[in-house]
């Protein structure tokens, strides 16, 4: 990895280390200060690299008031001018200060989000509010003075609401190219899907209340707790129960109860490149378990193991399991 591509820090890391610059540079830390910063540089490589990237951008930006350090340090980490923002009210910063950082960041309207194949992300937004982003997931936050708006464009996203810190009630809102989903208090599952060529965006409602209303056709309809609805832009196509449950690609697991397995390798692909199938023969066995996304090549080999197939490799890219 070369200079232009600095080492990646875990996001908690970096917020440890802001949090020593701005104390540091409070004029209010003593020795005690200095000497549990000590020993927190010792702890692990990665938190003296974050603090050497802290004290670098302290001299960079010398010439501002020294908390602007925290902000400037998250840029790294992808957040934007929201994340600097977020940082901002965490540690109790002044809204002049945090205006004067908005100004000098120069973000753009929107911030926009990504993950790559078998990545996901977890993100705490300027209000509190969290969206946990699956693999390859593309959605675009935009917070103005009339709404909290998320612009799902692919993937796959799970939502916790908070109440606008701003106290304006300002309404959380998820679009997708099919509808418009308002979140009314409440935990919710979206995911884009491509169903033989037809886009749709499927709703799982885990706590309270969504309003969706399509892009084009009929009227909004509202979804409680435990219930699920596939969607077009045009109409809606079906209504089930869910489960309760958080999903668990946010722990980074796959649950399969009594699934086909034609099914579970579906889900397995969206984790890695390339086409990962299986033999028509035994494409509805039936799967149950907890399996583990971040080795997917050892996923296949307990499943195949189980079921008492064979994994055909023609390639890294093209994976079949066969009786």
């Amino acid at each position: 990895m070369d200079a232009a591509q600095p080492k990646p820090l875990d996001a908690a890391v970096i917020r440890e280390a802001a949090r020593w610059l701005v104390r540091l540079h409070s004029g209010e830390a003593g020795a005690a200060d200095h000497a549990a910063l000590e020993r927190w540089r010792r702890d692990s490589p990665e938190h003296e690299l974050a603090w050497q990237r802290a004290q670098r951008l302290a001299q960079q930006f010398n010439t501002v008031p020294a908390a602007l350090g925290v902000p400037l340090l998250t840029r790294q980490a992808g957040g934007g001018r929201r994340t600097a923002l977020r940082t901002l009210a965490a540690l109790g910063l002044t809204t002049p200060v945090a205006a004067w950082v908005a100004y000098r960041m120069n973000g753009q309207p929107e911030d926009a989000y990504r993950t790559a194949v078998g990545e996901n992300r977890n993100l705490i937004l300027v209000d509190g509010s969290q969206v946990h982003l699956n693999t390859d997931t593309n959605m675009d936050v935009r917070y103005s003075d009339e709404a909290r708006l998320l612009r799902l464009r692919g993937g796959e996203v799970y939502v916790r609401t908070a109440a606008d810190q701003a106290g304006r009630a300002r309404p959380f809102i998820l679009e997708t190219p099919q509808g418009r989903l308002r979140a009314l208090g409440t935990r919710f599952v979206v995911r884009q899907w491509d169903d033989g060529g037809n886009a749709l965006t499927e709703l799982t409602v885990l706590e309270h209340r969504v309003a969706v209303s399509l892009r084009n056709g009929e009227a909004a309809r509202i979804f409680g707790a435990g219930e699920s609805a596939r969607f077009t832009a045009n109409a809606f196509l079906s209504r089930a129960p869910a489960g309760p449950g958080t999903p668990g690609w946010t722990r980074g697991v796959i649950e399969a109860d009594n699934m086909r397995l034609a099914a579970l390798l579906a889900e397995v692909s969206r984790y890695r490149r390339g086409v990962v199938r299986c033999d028509p023969a035994v494409a509805d066995l039936r799967v149950s378990g907890v399996f583990r996304l971040q080795d997917t090549d050892a996923l296949l080999a307990v499943v195949a193991n189980t079921l008492d197939l064979r994994v055909v490799t023609r390639t890294s890219y093209w994976v079949t399991l066969t009786p």
